[in-house]
């Protein structure tokens, strides 16, 4: 077997691999409110993006609340908390630095400018009431695997 051979049969071994993102947004890829929130982190390259729907958010979610919660979450595996909601939108605008002023506005708001871009998207799924932080608890072990299934959002290169 030739070296190329080798290299194309390894696997990459996610129970000891360091996860690829410090944190993961779970969003609604089909709400254009969460997708704009998403598309926003392209200045935090430490922040991968899944959607919602995705087989590794759902078991992540699942792990941490039984019936998965259809909200804007962000998962932070080596401070194993998540923000959900309200106050994930908040910590993204911490994260990002933007100015306290317009994180409360951000965060105060959330609820009030999703209901409004649902309603014009005419989006079939209302989110669960749920605003705060939670210590990541049984769903740590799920972290991993949400962060392999995490793509960047950012541009990388070019001057758009």
């Amino acid at each position: 077997m030739s070296t190329n051979d080798t290299q194309s049969t390894e696997t990459v071994d996610t129970d000891h691999a360091e996860p690829a993102y410090e944190a993961v947004l779970i969003f609604d890829g089909e709400c254009p409110f969460c997708s704009a929130a998403a598309t926003a982190l392209r200045q935090l390259p430490e922040i991968g993006v899944v959607k919602w729907n995705n087989d590794a958010a759902q078991q992540l979610l699942a792990a941490q609340f039984d019936d998965p919660p259809f909200a804007l979450v962000l998962v932070d595996g080596r401070a194993d908390r998540l923000w959900i909601g309200p106050a994930a939108a908040g910590e993204l605008c911490d994260r990002a630095g933007i100015p306290t002023l317009v994180q409360d506005i951000v965060a105060d708001n959330f609820e009030r400018v999703g209901d409004a871009v649902r309603g014009v998207a005419g989006a079939k799924r209302e989110p669960a009431n749920l605003d705060g932080t939670r210590s990541l608890n049984a769903a740590a072990a799920e972290y991993q695997t949400l962060a392999a299934n995490a793509r960047r959002i950012h541009r990388t290169g070019g001057s758009h």
